[in-house]
């Protein structure tokens, strides 16, 4: 429903003059899934959550397409209506900032020649604001803009990202407070980013995140650098973590980034750390 909603709006017509603040992005913080079931329609990726139909289960009668699916031009119409709606938001200011970050980071995934040069423009008018160490819009702005652009093959902004957004506690805890969120750990609604903030959060359990985190560590995925690190930052901040991973999960997957020339330096020594913090925590 919540992704429904989006590509509803985004291709109703007479939507072009409406309230920023109507837009369903405006309104509440997506997760992953919910974001996930968005670009099943846009690039035909079945999301990781959805379950697989059992073998037994009989197809129904007649032709049926296996995902949703929206044709060129609906697509193109739906990554038009997003740019307007992240460059209107821009110039909102921080009433804007969700739909803007938002909208910006779905655009990631058009796949039209001009969108890296797009975000790249999009970065540069907030180029002054993306140095904060704690929280605040422009951190959340950066973070989705950072990650944004891995997608198109650019981790500079990423690396410096990590370098200055997390370089306080305050955006630790923000980072992880949106990482806890973002794979439904933290289930409650969101209207607004400023849940990042809260310096105690207790609607997620911290073994949970680091099993889903753990996830991450693959060697693929444009945002590894970001995923070690916030491993990394969530075993600093929560001692005796790592002695959770019975099953040697997290060990695994920590040698096989080290194997790799995949990730940064930075990125290497946190996992070389966490690499000897899991040997020590082995019974």
């Amino acid at each position: 429903m919540d992704a429904d909603s989006v590509i509803g709006y985004a291709l109703e017509a007479g939507r072009a003059n409406a309230d920023f603040r109507d837009h369903p992005l405006a309104g509440w913080v997506f997760t992953r899934s919910a974001t996930h079931m968005l670009t099943w329609a846009i690039n035909g990726s079945a999301p990781a959550a959805l379950p697989q139909p059992a073998r037994h289960v009989p197809r129904r009668r007649g032709p049926a397409p296996a995902a949703p699916s929206l044709s060129f031009d609906e697509r193109r119409r739906f990554f038009d209506h997003l740019r307007r709606s992240a460059e209107l938001a821009d110039g909102a200011g921080e009433e804007g900032a969700l739909l803007r970050r938002q909208a910006l980071y779905l655009c990631s995934y058009d796949s039209a020649p001009d969108t890296h040069a797009w975000l790249g423009a999009m970065q540069s008018r907030r180029a002054t604001r993306l140095t904060h160490s704690a929280w605040a819009p422009a951190w959340s702005d950066a973070r989705s803009l950072a990650t944004s652009l891995t997608r198109h093959g650019d981790v500079e902004m990423l690396h410096a990202f990590i370098e200055r957004g997390m370089s306080s506690d305050a955006g630790e805890t923000a980072n992880l407070n949106y990482w806890a969120h973002w794979l439904g750990l933290d289930r409650l609604p969101r209207s607004d980013d400023s849940f990042m903030a809260d310096p105690a959060p207790r609607s997620w359990d911290p073994g949970a995140l680091l099993r889903r985190l753990a996830d991450r560590l693959d060697p693929a995925l444009g945002c590894v650098d970001l995923n070690v690190h916030s491993v990394w930052a969530l075993v600093a901040s929560h001692p005796g973590l790592l002695a959770t991973d019975h099953q040697g999960d997290l060990r695994r997957r920590v040698a096989v980034l080290l194997d790799t020339d995949r990730v940064s330096r930075r990125a290497r020594r946190e996992l070389d750390s966490l690499h000897y913090g899991l040997r020590l925590s082995r019974p």
